[in-house]
């Protein structure tokens, strides 16, 4: 039995989380039925401590539907009880989508409030476009949207989003339009209505984007494919390396390993993952090499729940290790 936060805005946080995830869900399918294909969501609830302090319920695309991989995960985590804990509750949303054809992008959002012991809060939004194949036209309608979402503070929100999502060791960058917001709070006016308008806009940008892809489709090429499989070997090594709330939630606890690497996508190119851990610093290089011993020993691996498992263990260990 989970047991949710007593805070009135945190309740109100949760609530609407929720009814994002459930119009992001039935967007998705529409966009599936678009074109014939039955895509179907399957419900996963997890614990934080047996319930005791929260959990959380993700959906997740079935295989053999339009996604390569797709979660859209909505918890609540708190410690309202507890003085030694530095904040009161956590609520968020987190998604990522891998549409299975190479031209549709992937998108990624967080969404997340959290109320500290003395009782301030802040808001953490992202919103990111990341495609295998670049598209002017799918990016300037992405940033138009992430200009008219944010208003003032798009500035501020697309350079630490560029900075965020930076790789410096292989002079790329993930995605091609980003957006985040770190400890904020709008100056003129709610923050829940904020994060309702921004997330809204971007859900309809989003599946409007992938909609118009899908119906021009044709079968993908074997070099589209690739690129797309060596797309998703850079999305892999960006998060499992870089993220930095990735990392803190794998170390955090063991509770949702699989949840918490839900946006990594269903394979990726071991050989191309190998190369870059030679020209990678100190300690990525480190870390890179143990999570490809982690992985299916194949040049082409499959990224199953069970090697999902393997990986949070493998990043928890390296950093104790280093602790």
């Amino acid at each position: 039995m989970r047991i949710y936060a007593q805070h009135p805005q945190a309740q109100k946080v949760l609530h609407l989380l929720a009814e994002v995830q459930s119009y992001f869900k039935t967007e998705l399918i529409k966009a599936s039925n678009l074109i014939s294909i039955n895509t179907e969501f399957t419900p996963v609830e997890w614990l934080r401590d047996n319930g005791i302090n929260g959990g959380g319920k993700r959906f997740e695309a079935l295989d053999g539907g339009l996604f390569n991989r797709a979660s859209i995960n909505v918890s609540q985590i708190h410690y309202e009880n507890q003085t030694d804990k530095h904040y009161d509750s956590a609520t968020a949303l987190s998604t990522i989508i891998h549409p299975s054809h190479p031209l549709a992008p992937s998108i990624h959002m967080h969404f997340s409030w959290t109320v500290l012991k003395d009782g301030s809060s802040y808001w953490r939004i992202m919103a990111d476009l990341n495609p295998s194949h670049f598209d002017k036209d799918d990016k300037e309608y992405f940033d138009q949207t992430l200009k008219v979402a944010s208003k003032s503070y798009y500035s501020q929100g697309t350079k630490l989003g560029n900075q965020y999502f930076d790789i410096p060791a292989l002079n790329k960058r993930r995605g091609v339009s980003h957006f985040y917001l770190e400890g904020f709070n709008p100056i003129e006016e709610d923050g829940l209505e904020f994060a309702h308008q921004f997330v809204t806009k971007v859900i309809n940008t989003y599946t409007h984007i992938l909609c118009s892809h899908l119906v021009s489709a044709t079968s993908p090429t074997e070099a589209q494919k690739q690129q797309q499989l060596d797309y998703h070997t850079l999305y892999f090594y960006q998060v499992l390396t870089l993220d930095k709330g990735t990392t803190a939630g794998l170390l955090v606890h063991n509770q949702n390993d699989v949840g918490t690497l839900g946006s990594l996508p269903s394979h990726i190119n071991h050989d191309l993952l190998d190369t870059w851990q030679a020209g990678s610093p100190e300690p990525i290089n480190a870390l890179v090499l143990e999570l490809s011993k982690a992985l299916p020993q194949q040049s082409i691996c499959s990224i199953t729940s069970e090697t999902k498992a393997k990986l949070a263990q493998t990043i928890r260990e390296f950093y104790q290790k280093k602790a």
